[in-house]
């Protein structure tokens, strides 16, 4: 590997963003892509798909064999709220490759009891988010139906590109949040990209469900990232 594409790559682990080492094969000259640098014709679809998938493996693209080394960085789930629902989707994060984070200043509800093993914070999420900020392979779930908390965390998540963005709460729930954040200076286009109802549209209903639910929308969200797809709820949840 050429010294200067390895300083690259460290550099880019240090700052979580996404990169790939693309290694002629003939030649063995390589240059590090960055995700959302620009990569004309067939190759730029591998790469593309490559950054979706996250699988390393070697293309052959007019006459050339080329590796792709992909360096993700590992995907992040916070979760604002410890509630019943965070309860049930602390498990199937973990199993299903998530660091996560849950996030809750009710200290009654944020007890190592409820969440073992789990990393829990007992404070206000902008307290936490200084310390750790949000970023682009950041998944943000806020569960506390309460604006107080909710709100700044949801602003903070707008404001890293935080690949998926949902929030628990009814449709008319979510139109009086939307008011809110656009009052605190949210865009439309940014509010757009929050998923409220959370979750798949599977019909949940019971907090494992739902966690089932949400779980399914932050890996659609992770796995489709720079194409224009969103999973859409359509399901209400209580106000």
């Amino acid at each position: 590997m050429d010294p200067l594409s390895l300083k690259k790559l460290n550099a880019l682990r240090r700052e979580r963003r996404a990169a790939i080492l693309l290694t002629e094969l003939a030649g063995g000259r390589d240059r590090v892509i960055r995700e959302g640098d620009t990569v004309a014709g067939a190759l730029g679809e591998a790469v593309d798909r490559a950054f979706r998938s996250g699988r390393s493996g070697a293309v052959e693209i007019d006459g050339g064999n080329f590796f792709l080394n992909v360096h993700l960085p590992p995907p992040r789930l916070v979760v604002i709220g410890a509630v019943h629902i965070s309860q049930a989707l602390a498990p199937m994060a973990r199993l299903a490759g998530f660091d996560l984070t849950i996030i809750d200043p009710r200290t009654a509800f944020a007890s190592p009891e409820r969440f073992p093993g789990v990393a829990l914070h007992a404070e206000w999420p902008d307290a936490v988010l200084q310390r750790t900020p949000l970023d682009a392979y950041t998944a943000l779930a806020a569960l506390t139906h309460d604006p107080k908390i909710d709100d700044p965390a949801i602003l903070a998540g707008l404001d890293a590109e935080c690949f998926y963005i949902g929030a628990l709460g009814s449709r008319k729930t979510h139109a009086k949040r939307v008011e809110r954040l656009m009052a605190a200076g949210a865009s439309p286009e940014a509010l757009a990209r929050i998923e409220a109802p959370i979750g798949l549209n599977i019909g949940a209903s019971t907090p494992a469900e739902i966690a089932v639910a949400v779980l399914g929308s932050v890996i659609a969200a992770l796995r489709s990232r720079g194409l224009a797809v969103r999973t859409g709820a359509g399901k209400e949840q209580a106000a």
